[in-house]
């Protein structure tokens, strides 16, 4: 029996790691098609997103069934419930590829991105890459030594994003439009919370190599906390 529940906890790992490889091939092609304003791309992320939808429901039901049959205490426990609360992160990563992806779609044939801020997205889709792959890594080979890498990546992508709204305040009326301000400040929410999503399961990843939790605020969860009326 006990072999068995090894399997199983191998199981819900190795889905994990398909997720998150999805995740990260999808913000890729995702920061590609934007880039190159590739229609066809954008397509296959919106239309790949299905698979890593799927695969979060069946990692779900593995872990409800472990649950309910083998009945896991202490570590194992903590494996099962940090499976199901990275899974729904992975599947949030799938869903801010395909946004980005949709935007390039609702925007064909003109490009999404207005050519003013294109170095500045080139940057941040490579940024979500690396994140996304080094976040895969984590899940494939667990260490801390991949942690502050993650960490420090998703400091990057926190600065191009508020780089991005510095830029909007240096333009005029002549120079943007207010559509163009509202898609570009989409589009760096979407890579700045795709890279606090893999924080987040780096996060679980140490929790479950060390038994100790204590989760680090980004920039701006910071800021939405203090911000938050107090009762």
């Amino acid at each position: 029996m006990r072999e068995v529940f090894k399997n199983e906890l191998n199981a819900l790992a190795d889905d994990l790691v398909t997720m998150t490889t999805k995740a990260a091939d999808a913000v890729e092609k995702a920061s590609r098609a934007l880039e190159t304003n590739d229609l066809d791309l954008a397509e296959a992320v919106i239309d790949g997103d299905a698979a890593i939808d799927n695969l979060q429901r069946h990692v779900d039901q593995q872990a409800a069934q472990i649950l309910a049959l083998q009945a896991p205490v202490a570590h194992d426990l903590r494996v099962v419930i940090s499976a199901l609360k990275m899974s729904v992160a992975i599947e949030r990563m799938g869903d801010l590829a395909r946004h980005i992806a949709s935007l390039v779609r609702i925007r064909h044939p003109q490009p999404a991105v207005p050519a003013a801020f294109a170095d500045t997205f080139v940057l941040m889709g490579r940024s979500a890459a690396r994140i996304g792959h080094a976040l895969q890594q984590l899940l494939d080979n667990p260490g801390l030594d991949s942690v502050p890498t993650i960490t420090a990546i998703d400091e990057e992508l926190d600065e191009q994003h508020l780089r991005v709204f510095s830029m909007i305040s240096e333009l005029d009326s002549s120079e943007i439009t207010p559509s163009q301000i509202a898609d570009v400040t989409l589009l760096s929410r979407y890579y700045e919370r795709f890279g606090d999503q893999c924080v987040n399961v780096s996060q679980r990843v140490e929790y479950l190599l060390t038994g100790s939790w204590e989760p680090e605020l980004s920039a701006n969860d910071a800021a939405e906390q203090r911000t938050e009326p107090r009762h």
